[in-house]
């Protein structure tokens, strides 16, 4: 019976040291390894929004015609650059020519009724003078005269109506710009009624981005910039950056400059107005971009993103604990979060060290041997 009791005492102890070579072990193989953290701390960030525009010309004026005939000459190419005044198309009017002949010759007639009203009075004039005549004759006379004189305006404003109906027939540039698609050829008939413009001119010196944001942000966007009235708020507001079509963003610099006055019921939102320069004519009406504002935040607390992994759509990111062990925190970022960075609105708070080197090989509970590391190191900006 000793010998059992003996027996079993010895299988005790060993199995006893078997354990704690185990964990001592384990805890070689990862207690050795040093693990970069950070401590959580505010920092002063930016934070950008980038919202998808449409681009309009500061000018885009549709090209069309004003009166009835066929296209006689186009004296621009699509795309071309155009100046204020420049011929851009002629179109072939014979009628309206032969309003102005028609209208020069009734001005002749009429200076001719004129002219005999005229003589008509001086005629009467002097015969009423020595009673020869009753007077009824050169109020009669004068009368005439009159209607002649209204008769003449009547003939100049017409030929006048008619030079300018002519003048329709020649189409020049009203504004500097670029012309666009010209669908008609020459030989095509239009007319006033046409309802495809014969080109568009777009001014595209300065470029407008439209946006449009939800009411909420536009609600949290004037509240949190400064100034009273609206105009020193957008007077306030920083510059703001246009990503183009291809993901590079613009070299000019735009700021916003209006803010639409009604929220669109349909889909809730506000809309934006941004200006940007466009010198060298890269950017056409009618293209796409975003529009990408920056906020700045005074006491954002960052943490890299590859510091955090995912579970199941949720972030999370290992926490170290007072005696080195971790704990998996689930937290809520910012969707708006600069570069390769969070910002952690949920979740953590300052103070707080956070594992920011071979999160992979971790896991919940986990012993370790932290190594401070500096946090500026580990935030990489836009």
């Amino acid at each position: 019976m000793k010998y059992w009791i003996l027996f079993a005492i010895g299988s005790c102890l060993l199995a006893s040291c078997s354990s704690k070579k185990e964990n001592a072990a384990a805890a070689l193989s990862s207690g050795n390894k040093l693990y970069g953290v950070i401590i959580v701390a505010p920092r002063a960030t930016v934070i950008y929004s980038n919202f998808p525009a449409t681009i309009q010309g500061q000018q885009n004026v549709e090209i069309r015609p004003q009166i009835d005939g066929y296209v006689k000459g186009i004296y621009v190419d699509e795309g071309s650059v155009v100046k204020k005044g420049q011929l851009l198309f002629r179109i072939s009017a014979p009628l309206y020519e032969q309003g102005v002949r028609t209208a020069e010759a009734n001005i002749k007639i009429a200076q001719a009724d004129l002219n005999a009203a005229q003589m008509e009075v001086n005629k009467v004039r002097p015969l009423v003078e020595k009673n020869i005549v009753s007077g009824y004759e050169l109020q009669s006379a004068e009368y005439t005269l009159q209607s002649k004189q209204a008769a003449l305006a009547q003939a100049n404003a017409a030929l006048i109506n008619a030079q300018t109906n002519l003048s329709y027939a020649t189409i020049y540039s009203p504004a500097d710009g670029v012309i666009g698609i010209i669908p008609f050829k020459i030989g095509s008939l239009v007319s006033s009624a046409t309802v495809q413009p014969l080109t568009t001119v777009s001014n595209i010196q300065n470029i407008y981005a439209y946006f449009s944001i939800n009411e909420k942000q536009q609600l949290d966007f004037l509240t949190n910039t400064k100034g009273k009235t609206l105009e020193e708020k957008l007077a306030s507001l920083p510059p703001v950056t246009l990503l183009l079509s291809n993901g590079i963003p613009y070299d000019q610099k735009g700021r916003i400059e209006t803010i639409g006055g009604l929220v669109n019921a349909a889909t809730g939102s506000v809309a934006f107005r941004a200006t940007f320069s466009n010198p060298t004519g890269l950017i056409r009406s009618g293209s796409s971009a975003m529009v990408r504002i920056p906020q700045t935040v005074d006491d954002a607390l960052l943490v890299p993103q590859s510091a955090t992994y995912q579970i199941q759509g949720k972030l999370f990111a290992y926490v170290t604990a007072r005696d080195s062990t971790i704990h998996s925190t689930a937290i809520q970022v910012n969707s708006n979060t600069p570069g390769h960075s969070y910002v952690v609105t949920q979740g953590l708070k300052q103070g707080d060290r956070i594992v920011v080197e071979g999160i992979g090989n971790l896991q919940e509970g986990l012993h370790i041997i932290p190594k401070l590391v500096n946090a500026d190191s580990t935030y990489k900006s836009l």
